[in-house]
């Protein structure tokens, strides 16, 4: 498994969910479970990629809550990269732009001339790609927790099909009968999950 440290994670036991929260708060709710000689099967998912996280439960709380603590961070702030010319206190970087004589004349009868009328123009574009995007990744997060946790279920593959063709209202009604903390996470992380969490600033 890979070497995460999510935000936030989610575990389950069998069908039932556990925990979810920090990835101490979890690992030592599951530990807690497995000691207690629960015999169902226990995985625990970063709740924005739906990867499974494997945590060395050995020893007391304190011991895995230690290891826990010991982990490098999981990614590093800076780029290294050099800031260009341009304005530096407003970011602004200035590059050259090759465009037709047309394309110039439309952009010098925008309000605000030719600079704001691109970065108005950019910005649309990358505010619709960033959704597309994140209705892409939805999908795939969701369907890594449904393969790992629902492959049995019934209308599996029909769901499946619901889900990878945005179709909300037959995923749900598909998946009704699920087992509820595994068929209300699987929704969750169909309408974005942590990312749509994160962008909201809502649970």
């Amino acid at each position: 498994m890979p070497d995460i440290d999510p935000a936030s994670c989610t575990a389950f036991a069998g069908n039932s969910r556990i925990a979810a929260g920090s990835l101490a708060d979890v690992a030592l709710a599951v530990k807690a479970v497995v000691d207690r000689g629960d015999q169902s099967p226990v995985l625990i998912f970063d709740d924005a990629t739906s990867q499974q996280i494997e945590v060395d439960l050995r020893g007391t709380p304190q011991d895995v809550a230690a290891r826990l603590a010991g982990r490098p961070p999981a990614s590093v702030a800076s780029t290294g990269q050099p800031r260009r010319a341009g304005r530096p206190k407003l970011g602004v970087v200035g590059r050259e732009v090759t465009l037709l004589p047309r394309h110039w004349d439309w952009l010098a009868e925008q309000p605000g001339g030719a600079s704001v009328a691109l970065r108005r123009l950019i910005d649309a574009e990358r505010k619709s790609s960033e959704f597309n995007n994140l209705g892409r990744k939805a999908q795939e997060v969701t369907y890594r927790f449904m393969h790992a946790v629902a492959g049995n279920f019934s209308h599996f593959e029909e769901a499946s099909r619901a889900l990878f063709a945005g179709d909300r209202e037959t995923f749900v009604r598909l998946t009704e009968a699920w087992p509820v903390d595994v068929r209300d996470h699987a929704r969750w992380l169909m309408t974005g999950g942590a990312a749509a969490r994160d962008a909201t600033g809502n649970g």
